[in-house]
């Protein structure tokens, strides 16, 4: 089983092997990289030095940021290339720990025998960088209306099944002066195991109200189940009366309408946007400390902002790094990797276009220190 499961996960790599050379040959995303990637005599402060093709896997939920990172690594680096292939975070944890990638992909921080099993292939403390950043929106269809606020006890008693029209008094009090329908809510939620669902329910617990426990299987026990966010998003357009949670990018392809969330600073809605998710990021805690480069977010911060302004349903996604490498040349490679897609430069409308909050400055000034920090 283990020589399978080894072979498994290298096949996964190999079919993106041509990612990076095929995002550069590519008209139109070359046409998409050239409005937002400076060329290379603008990022002069990126040193290319180190292992020229890099290989990744894990979180399906960054992978259109990696093929938008893997363009600008490229453009900027001629010569280099990353390969990253999905197959989710799991994947990519064991990828790593079985020196497969030279880093990895995860939803969540690695810690216990993950951490260990990395920390054994590193042959130091391996460390979580959160590199991406992508919002979970709040998809409705409802005829005639465009504008919608609800806040994480109402969603709780929605995707509970505890609320079950649109004209609930709940929702009426949190929307004065909009005409709401009497129309049937329809559930729709992620079938699959989900990173997103994860943080949704986890989202709905710490903003209160929801009893049904977290993980990747969503536990409202209402609803219809799709596969994906592709499948999500797909059915909430033709669903009247339909709400699901999706990410952004999914939500924006396909002309969804977005409910504004309610939170303690914003008694009248966040609309989900770049300016709402970077105040979100920029507001986020660290639970190792400002200083420490294992840079894990409290998702409290997050779904229970105290800033005003941010949006409060944020999914984190990190790439799993070797404090200090055993090679030198893929230490340098993935340290060029990183500060390529991290630089002000390369964080900039493509990102924003394919679902991704790009990171603000103090924040990006705090990853690039612990990047700085890989031996």
């Amino acid at each position: 089983m283990k020589i399978n499961r080894v072979g498994a996960a290298a096949a996964s790599v190999a079919v993106v092997s041509t990612l990076a050379l095929g995002a550069c040959s590519s008209n139109s995303d070359k046409n998409s990289a050239d409005s937002s990637v400076a060329p290379a005599s603008k990022v002069a402060d990126i040193k290319c030095d180190g292992k020229q093709s890099l290989k990744s896997s894990g979180s399906t939920a960054q992978a259109n940021a990696m093929k938008v990172f893997s363009t600008s690594f490229a453009k900027t680096c001629p010569g280099f290339e990353l390969s990253y292939g999905g197959g989710g975070s799991g994947q990519g944890v064991s990828d790593f720990t079985q020196n497969l990638t030279d880093f990895g992909g995860s939803d969540s921080p690695i810690s216990g025998a993950d951490a260990q099993a990395a920390e054994k292939r590193c042959g130091a403390e391996a460390w979580n960088l959160p590199l991406v950043f992508g919002p979970i929106a709040v998809a409705y269809n409802i005829d005639g209306v465009s504008d919608l606020a609800l806040s994480g006890p109402t969603l709780a008693k929605i995707f509970s099944g505890e609320i079950k029209n649109w004209n609930d008094p709940a929702i009426a009090a949190e929307n004065p002066g909009v005409s709401l329908p009497n129309l049937a809510i329809s559930v729709i939620y992620r079938a699959d195991q989900s990173g997103t669902t994860d943080n949704f329910q986890k989202y709905l617990t710490a903003a209160g109200g929801w009893t049904k426990g977290t993980g990747k299987t969503f536990n409202g026990g209402v609803g219809e189940g799709k596969q994906g966010n592709p499948g999500v998003g797909s059915a909430v357009k033709p669903t009247k009366g339909s709400i699901a949670y999706v990410e952004w990018a999914f939500a924006k392809s396909n002309g969804l309408s977005m409910a504004k969330i309610i939170t303690d600073q914003d008694k009248t809605g966040v609309e989900l946007n770049a300016e709402s998710g970077g105040k979100t990021i920029e507001s986020a805690t660290l639970k190792n400390g400002a200083d420490d480069h294992n840079m894990v977010i409290d998702t409290a911060s997050f779904y229970k902002p105290t800033t005003a302004g941010a949006y409060p349903i944020m999914l984190a996604t990190y790439s799993i790094v070797c404090s200090k490498y055993s090679d030198s040349s893929t230490a340098a490679g993935v340290k060029t990797f990183l500060s390529v897609a991290s630089a002000p430069q390369n964080q900039g409308t493509d990102l924003e276009n394919a679902g991704y909050i790009p990171l603000p400055s103090e924040f990006q000034t705090k990853l690039q220190s612990a990047i700085d920090a890989i031996q």
